[in-house]
């Protein structure tokens, strides 16, 4: 602020030799770029609340075991919003300081690209107005961006691989079954870094071509979702009108991911999607952030039979980390949804989903994750099983899948 308003002082001084239309455009400029800055913030701290913040306080043994954890996070909305990621924010739930602090060692970076106006769990028109648009410029996103969905996921890939290069080594891009090996054995080293990659929340990104998806895997996506909250070209949103199955294109897309050895997500995804791709899967399936019917009944949630069939592939549900999720928000509920899963098919198949960042109300922050292993042991996990849930079981997911 203080730089901007000493530019602003130093108009008059230039006027001899720069016209008056261009010293309005500056100005006009210069007002841009302080607004987008304010009501960025503004919108980031209403949309993604903490409802305990710190300090978190477990007992020494919780910690010593928390911390001998590798916890992996499949899906934080971190992207999406205007920060530094590799600075302790003020607002929000996602950066590396506060992931190393609480010992988040993976993370799955989803990748939003069109929120319908009015969403909701229930019905959502894809024709509806865009919420992201206004972010995109609100955030001060490329031109490029503002009206093509595709452009979006290329700029928040784009954003982690900066991140990651400004990271001087604590954050690192995991592609391939190399990548992750090179990863593991630092974090057995006692290294103190954190890893992972982005996955798409939605191919209507794509905007109906399956050329796009090669371009998306060039640029580092290792996970496609085929829904967000709204149907579209691969098929029927668990959120949206028709709640329809994988169309033809739908199909060519679960088949072309898996030929490029990306992980398919079917959170968000009609059950009629579930069906469709549990039918055709050759590799693992996960539901990256989800809660489950058993303890949380609505549409968002898998049934029994859904969370019986990712099982069968040998994937996971990342089970999710907020209210509409998990019917209340704390971590005692996760845990819940946690043992309810692992009652069900074995805990092998049980992972951690927060959707932190996710315009949700989280109970904490990353710092505060050693309360989720506090909660699962008292209930009743043994170590070896809580090392699974948290991260283990998800590396077996990737080690299935990723490419060589």
């Amino acid at each position: 602020m203080i730089n901007s308003l000493l530019v602003f002082t130093s108009l008059a001084g230039i006027t001899a030799w720069v016209s008056v239309p261009v010293i309005i455009l500056i100005v006009l400029a210069l007002i841009y770029l302080i607004l987008i800055n304010i009501m960025s913030a503004q919108v980031e701290k209403r949309s993604n609340r903490v409802r305990q913040p710190p300090p978190y306080m477990v007992s020494s043994e919780v910690q010593a075991l928390h911390n001998r954890l590798l916890v992996a996070d499949l899906h934080a909305d971190a992207l999406l919003w205007k920060r530094d990621l590799l600075q302790t924010g003020r607002t929000g739930h996602v950066d590396v300081p506060r992931m190393l602090e609480g010992n988040i060692a993976f993370q799955v970076f989803g990748v939003v690209t069109k929120s319908p106006k009015g969403q909701n769990f229930e019905s959502n028109s894809s024709q509806s107005f865009d919420n992201i648009t206004l972010l995109s410029v609100l955030s001060g996103w490329p031109p490029r961006t503002w009206g093509s969905l595709f452009q979006r996921a290329l700029y928040q890939a784009r954003k982690l691989e900066q991140f990651a290069n400004r990271s001087e080594g604590k954050l690192m891009r995991v592609l391939n079954q190399k990548d992750l090996q090179i990863f593991l054995e630092h974090r057995r080293a006692g290294d103190r870094i954190t890893a992972g990659f982005p996955c798409l929340e939605g191919t209507h990104a794509l905007e109906g071509k399956l050329e796009n998806l090669d371009v998306l895997y060039e640029a580092g996506f290792r996970m496609i979702g085929l829904t967000h909250f709204f149907d579209n070209e691969a098929g029927g949103s668990a959120h949206g009108r028709e709640k329809g199955g994988l169309t033809a294109f739908g199909k060519d897309v679960v088949r072309r991911t898996q030929e490029l050895h990306m992980v398919v997500d079917l959170a968000h995804s009609s059950p009629r999607i579930i069906d469709d791709v549990l039918a055709m899967t050759t590799m693992p399936v996960v539901a990256s952030h989800t809660g489950v019917r058993g303890t949380c009944d609505n549409v968002r949630n898998l049934s029994d039979d859904h969370i019986r069939g990712i099982a069968r592939t040998g994937g996971v549900m990342g089970i999710a980390m907020f209210e509409q999720a998990v019917c209340e928000c704390s971590v005692d509920a996760t845990a819940r949804a946690m043992r309810y899963t692992a009652d069900l098919v074995g805990v092998d198949y049980v992972a951690l989903g927060c959707d932190f960042d996710g315009t949700v109300e989280a109970p904490i922050d990353y710092r505060g994750m050693a309360l989720l292993t506090e909660a699962l042991l008292k209930q009743g996990f043994s170590e070896a099983e809580i090392q699974q849930i948290m991260g283990w079981n998800f590396m077996r997911v990737l080690m299935a899948v990723l490419p060589e």
